[in-house]
């Protein structure tokens, strides 16, 4: 299922990208680096469970997924809220995300 996949490779790419911003931004121990490599293997992995001609198409389609799970990441984990611009942006690209990965092929 692309849904559970996309969801998984969001979850782990955030993962695996904060864990390098804790280090490099927060001066965090260099001992965040190994689970977060290993996180953006796990996020390389899950995309490629999704069914797609190219695989372009499903960078692209994630991108929607990606943005979501971001806004998500920054309020849940930053406690930084959301605003209006932001649901806004993420529908955006959330239907842009459908219509790359659904739209019919000829």
């Amino acid at each position: 299922m692309p849904l559970a996949a996309f969801l998984l490779a969001a979850l782990c790419e955030i993962a695996g990208c904060f864990a390098f911003w804790h280090v490099v931004r927060l001066g965090g121990s260099v001992w965040w680096l190994l689970p977060g490599l290993a996180s953006l293997a796990v996020f390389a992995l899950a995309l490629t469970q999704v069914e797609a001609a190219a695989a372009g198409r499903v960078f692209a389609a994630y991108g929607g997924i990606y943005i979501l799970a971001s806004l998500g990441w920054m309020w849940g984990v930053e406690s930084v809220r959301p605003d209006r611009f932001d649901a806004i942006g993420a529908a955006l690209c959330l239907i842009g995300a459908a219509v790359i990965l659904l739209g019919p092929r000829g």
